[in-house]
C-alpha cells in the first residue's frame, strides 16, 4: 500500500474508475492491507465509485488439484497470513471461505458489496478451481495479454519507460489491465512513473476506462 495514496490521486485526476482486488497482505505502513488502519482508504475509493472484489485472504496461491470434480480439494500455499510460505490442504469449501474473507472484509470498509468476482493470486488456476469458486458464487478474472504492465519485474531488466511504450502500443479495447497497490521487490517504483502518463496516453487513443461491473464479459452475471 505504499503508492496506495499516490495512485488514489491520479485516479480522480484523470477520473478513471477501476476494480480493486484486495487481500489482507503485509503493509509497510499499518496492520495490513486490510487491517483497520486502512480502513479509511477504502472507504474513500467507495465514494469516489471504484468497485472491490476478493484476491483471496492471505493471497493463497493455487499449487496443485487434489480429489475429483465432485470432491475437490487444492494444494495452497498461501504467501501472507499466519501460514505464509507453508504448503497445505484446502477443500472447496475452504477455497471459498479465502474467497468470500476478503470479500466481507471489503463490504465490511466500504459499505457495498463486493463483485462476486475474485482474482488468483499470480493468476494461477486449474479448471477445478475456477469450477469449485463459480459453484459458491465467484467468477474468476484474469487479465488481457498486453494487460498485463509489468509492474512486477525487476525495473534493472525492464525500465518504466519500456513498459509504458509496450503498454500504449499494445491495449486493445475490451482488455483487463493488471497494475498494484505498490510490490515489493521492483527497485524503481511503477506507480508513479507509468501509471499517468498511460492513462493519458490511452485517452489520446481514444479509450475511456470501466470497472468490471461495466465489462462486456461479466456485466450479464452481474445483472442478474
Amino acid at each position: 500500500m505504499g503508492v496506495a495514496p499516490l495512485i488514489a490521486e491520479v485516479l480522480a485526476r484523470q477520473q478513471v474508475r477501476v476494480t480493486f482486488f484486495a487481500a489482507h497482505e503485509r503493509t509497510q505502513e499499518g496492520d495490513g492491507s486490510l487491517g483497520e488502519h486502512w480502513a479509511p482508504w477504502w472507504r474513500a475509493r467507495a465514494a469516489e465509485g471504484h468497485e472491490f472484489a476478493s484476491h483471496t485472504w492471505d493471497h493463497t496461491y493455487w499449487r496443485a488439484d487434489l480429489g475429483d470434480a465432485k470432491n475437490p480439494s487444492f494444494r495452497v500455499r498461501p504467501s501472507a497470513g499466519p501460514r505464509a510460505g507453508q504448503e497445505y490442504v484446502l477443500t472447496a469449501a475452504g477455497y471459498c471461505e479465502e474467497i468470500a474473507r476478503a470479500a466481507t472484509r471489503l463490504q465490511a470498509f466500504t459499505g457495498k458489496p463486493a463483485l462476486p468476482l475474485f482474482r488468483a493470486p499470480g493468476g494461477k488456476t486449474s479448471t477445478q478451481l475456477v469450477a469449485a469458486a463459480r459453484a459458491c458464487g465467484y467468477a474468476h478474472v484474469g487479465w488481457s495479454p498486453a494487460g498485463f504492465l509489468g509492474d512486477e519485474l525487476a525495473s534493472e531488466k525492464v525500465s518504466n519507460a519500456q513498459l509504458l511504450q509496450k503498454a500504449l502500443r499494445d491495449v486493445r479495447s475490451g482488455d483487463i489491465l493488471l497494475a498494484h497497490l505498490g510490490i515489493w521487490s521492483r527497485k524503481d517504483p511503477w506507480a508513479p512513473a507509468v501509471l499517468e502518463p498511460l492513462i493519458v496516453g490511452l485517452k489520446e487513443r481514444g479509450f475511456c476506462f470501466r470497472t468490471l461491473r461495466e465489462h462486456p464479459a461479466y456485466a450479464p452475471s452481474l445483472m442478474r
